[in-house]
């Protein structure tokens, strides 16, 4: 056995292995991160590629004794990285994915050519993404969903970055330096965030995967509304499963929001930031948060804008609840199921809201964490009373 000293997205690891194990089954068997696939292992298909200080390589047939010093990020670590949910949204968006086996090893090569490109070529796309085999699509989502990154970065006018992280020529991983040093390689350091903490030092702008709105009403003036909105702690107080962590500042919210869903029990700690115009009576709410002990992360944006009803006496509230959600949890949380644990949440916000600007005592209490099982009751029950509904009415 051989005791192997590395960093595994961010983190210091040393842990014993024997010197033929390869770098794909040190960091599933060792760590877990079993998003990192083995298919050919052979080095051809693609799907066990990670990051090896800043630069795509085959985890199966490169040993983890070689790794030794060295930077490893897998898709795990890739969660608060801003090209790859950029990539994740995309490949949503374009059905650039089916049984996903492929997309771990996928999105990392893709992501070396959005660093990489100065344009949408699609034959060098093609090219890059040749190491990257798929059963499924016959890769014309891929290309595409690609394709609309590297336009949209070079429409913000986001740079190609050259080499993409490669300061010389040769295998990967053979330019770094000794192991022991100080600094991480310039395409590592873009990667880690200010605090190696869960919660992030900033909150970037993304592209949500998935947007739902919803709308609801409360009889109190707009004026009223948008102040109380600015109440960060009030607000937070009156959303089920939310606790703030630290206190609060417009530009830096920190908290724990409890979700579960069926047996999977999660708390996403996180951060957030707020923007108002009182203007339009309108705002926004970013944030990022990961669980740690499921590995899932999300990012969340919610779009909300008020308007006077009743002469203004009344207000309409919209939302637009965005957010891309990756990990354990996004193999369990359907569209389905996410829409109807919005509506509750909505629902129960608004309820909460309402009794808080009204003065009214709180009732039994803002529940811990959010419960798939309550949600399924309500259906359940509204199913049963439109079932019963349909019958006295053809009686």
């Amino acid at each position: 056995m051989t005791t192997i000293a590395l960093n595994v997205n961010r983190r210091a690891v040393e842990l014993a292995a024997e010197p033929r194990t390869s770098l794909a089954d040190f960091v599933r068997d060792k760590l877990d991160l079993t998003g990192t696939h083995l298919g050919c292992e052979h080095g051809v298909c693609g799907a066990c590629t990670v990051l090896l200080d800043g630069v795509p390589a085959r985890s199966c047939i490169t040993y983890a004794a070689a790794c030794e010093g060295a930077d490893v990020t897998t898709i795990e670590g890739l969660d608060e990285d801003e090209i790859t949910t950029e990539l994740r949204a995309a490949f949503t968006r374009e059905h650039a994915l089916q049984c996903g086996y492929c997309t771990p090893g996928m999105l990392v090569s893709a992501r070396d050519l959005v660093l990489r490109l100065p344009d949408a070529d699609e034959r060098r796309i093609r090219v890059g993404l040749s190491g990257n085999l798929c059963r499924c699509t016959g890769y014309v989502g891929i290309v595409r969903a690609v394709r609309s990154v590297i336009e949209a970065r070079r429409a913000r006018n986001v740079a190609p970055q050259a080499g993409g992280g490669r300061t010389s020529l040769g295998p990967v991983g053979s330019g770094r330096a000794a192991p022991g040093r100080s600094e991480p390689p310039p395409a590592q350091r873009a990667l880690a965030p200010a605090s190696q903490s869960a919660v992030p030092g900033s909150i970037a702008d993304f592209t949500p995967a998935t947007v739902l709105d919803q709308r609801f009403t409360l009889p109190h003036p707009p004026a009223k509304v948008f102040a109380m909105f600015g109440d960060i702690a009030g607000i937070a107080a009156c959303l089920p499963g939310v606790s703030l962590t630290a206190p609060p500042r417009p530009e830096r919210v920190e908290g724990l929001i409890r979700v579960r869903l069926g047996p999977i029990a999660a708390a996403f700690e996180g951060a957030a930031r707020v923007e108002r115009d009182p203007a339009t009576l309108s705002g926004r709410i970013v944030g990022i948060g990961t669980d740690q002990r499921s590995h899932s992360a999300t990012q969340g944006e919610i779009r909300y804008r008020l308007l006077p009803l009743e002469g203004g006496a009344a207000t309409a509230v919209e939302l637009s609840i965005g957010y891309t959600l990756t990990g354990m949890l996004a193999q369990v949380g359907r569209p389905g199921l996410v829409r109807d644990l919005a509506r509750r949440l909505v629902a129960d916000f608004a309820a909460n809201l309402d009794r808080h600007m009204a003065g009214v005592p709180p009732g039994p209490g803002t529940p811990a964490e959010l419960s798939f099982w309550s949600i399924a009751s309500d259906v359940l029950r509204a199913r049963i009373a439109r079932i019963l509904g349909r019958r006295s009415g053809a009686g």
